[in-house]
This record gives structure tokens, sequence and C-alpha cells, in this order.
């Protein structure tokens, strides 16, 4: 046999063992598409947005490597990953820590934060003249306004509290929430009232042009300057249009994983990743994996940008 032929033949041989090295070592080490479904499909047996307290913080293979995240922060738009979430106290609550991914200093006009309670967590107030929405991803607390009505918020249950409205939220055992606040923008002659409700109570409303299922968590009255949207997707389905407008988002993945872009850039997301969009920004999704994406969004409403 020539050299040259014989030399060809034992490079493929050796080509063809490497190949098949290299595949056993990614389905060992979690790249293997089936595994991944396969434990998703068991944690979410186990617990509704159970990936927003116990995440993938990256691939298996990363995860022992130094430094690593994917958040990242621009000027018009941030990406929070869960391995970049530094918990610690929150000013006048008892027992509880707080994650803020969202705040003023990035350029928005409210702020958004993850929550963990303990048995007798108690939360505090927001100061003066600031709203409050509380949306349960673990565990049960129990809201309790001043007329002493009390009502027990389980997950997937949601309260919209008013501004300067006394309150607290108690938890009796390990529990998250995640909380956006803001400064009220006052209208005369409009109040807001407080809101208690579920994911599953609100109805699924008509969205033109677009295939996703969407879910209103707050009156579209003018009275409310912000709401909170539930969003659905199936896997392979992605906004239609490419939005670039002039309201702020705050947007938690509560289930899934998909691609977002934001400005220029496109980013692979997963349950548990926080993102914030700045006005103008231009943001799209698409869902991909095997099983529905749900992402939880805000979004200021009814206030001339003036």
């Amino acid at each position: 046999m020539p050299i040259l032929r014989r030399f060809k033949l034992q490079l493929l041989l050796l080509l063809s063992t490497a190949l098949g090295s290299f595949t056993l070592l990614v389905a060992q080490d979690g790249f293997c598409s089936e595994s991944y479904s396969a434990f998703d499909v068991v944690s979410n047996s186990m617990q509704l947005y159970a990936k927003v307290t116990n995440p993938t913080l990256s691939p298996s293979h990363l995860k022992d490597l130094p430094g690593f995240t994917r958040s990242t922060y621009r000027i018009d738009h941030a990406l929070i990953t869960p391995e970049s979430h530094v918990f610690s106290p929150l000013p006048e609550w008892k027992d509880a820590l707080g994650a803020y991914l969202i705040t003023p200093a990035m350029g928005s006009h409210f702020v958004m934060y993850l929550v963990k309670m303990q048995d007798n967590s108690r939360s505090g107030l927001p100061p003066n003249d600031v709203e409050r929405f509380v949306f349960v991803v673990e565990g049960t607390v129990t809201l309790s306004n001043g007329s002493g009505i009390n009502n027990k918020l389980m997950v997937d249950s949601y309260a919209y509290l008013p501004p300067n409205i006394r309150h607290s939220i108690v938890s009796d055992v390990s529990s998250t929430l995640v909380v956006f606040e803001r400064r009220y923008a006052y209208l005369e002659n409009h109040a807001t009232e407080q809101i208690v409700g579920s994911t599953d109570n609100q109805p699924l409303l008509e969205t033109p042009g677009e295939i996703f299922g969407l879910r209103k968590l707050l009156p579209t009255s003018t009275a409310y300057d912000f709401n909170i949207h539930i969003m659905d997707f199936q896997p392979g389905e992605f906004l239609n249009v490419k939005e670039v407008h002039y309201n702020q988002h705050g947007l938690l993945l509560l289930e899934g994983q998909g691609i977002y872009r934001l400005g220029d850039s496109w980013y692979p997301v997963q349950a548990g990743d926080a993102i914030w969009m700045a006005p103008f920004v231009p943001q799209w999704y698409a869902a991909l994996g095997k099983t529905r994406t749900r992402y939880l969004l805000y979004k200021d409403v009814n206030r001339d940008p003036l």
C-alpha cells in the first residue's frame, strides 16, 4: 500500500476515535438535549418555576471556570443571570435577603428585586409615594393590610399595593418573591386600589399579528402607570414585531429557554434570567427547546412621555 494512502487511513482512524470520545464526553457532561429535557421535565413536575429558585447556572463543563458569567450590562439593556446574584439584608425587612436586579443606577425609573424569605420573615414598607407589585415564585406568604384583611399568596399569585398603603408580607415557610417598585406618577382624579390575584384567573387576550399567549395582571385603566404581563411562547414561536418603543421593560424568565435580541446583541437565555430594556432599544424573542417559555414583564403605561 502506498505510504501516502496508508497515512490518510491512519489519520481518518484517529479522527474517528477522537470524535467518538468527544460524543461520549458531551453526553456525559449534559450537552445531550434529550438528557437535559428529561431533567427539565422532572424539575417542572416537582415545582412550578423551579428553575427560577434552582437554576442551571451554566453548562456543566463551565461550572468550575473562574470568572464565568453570562451577565452583561450595556447603556440600553442588561442581562442579569443567576450566577451573578448578590443577596443581602433588605432595609426594613426582617429575616429576608434581597438581590436587586434592576435599579435607577442602570437608567430605569423602577426597581426589580428577588426576595428570599424564611420562617417568620416579614416585609418592610416601601418609601413614601412608592407603589409595589409582588409575585410569588416559591412557597406561600400571607399579605395583611391596615384594615386587618389577610390574603394567602401561593406560587403564581400576586398583589399590587398602592403608594402609602400600610401592609405586611409574612412567610411561614421558605419563599421567594419577585418585587417591582416605582414612584407613582399621580394624575388628578385618579387613584389605584389594592389588587390580589393569580395568573390562571386572568383571561388570555387577543394579540393581533402575534401568536404568543398574553395575560395582563393589572387593570388597563388610566390610574395605573405600569402593568405586569405574563407572556407564553410554545417552542419555535417568536415575536413578529421587532419592537422599538418608548416604554421600559423589566423581565424575569419563569420557564423555558430561547434567544433574546437586545440592540445588536443576541443572548441565549433561560429560566431565572432577568433583563432590563431601556426606551427604544430594539428587542425580539424566540422560544427554543422542548417546553414552553413563560416570562413576567414590567411595562410602564398610561403616562405622557413628556
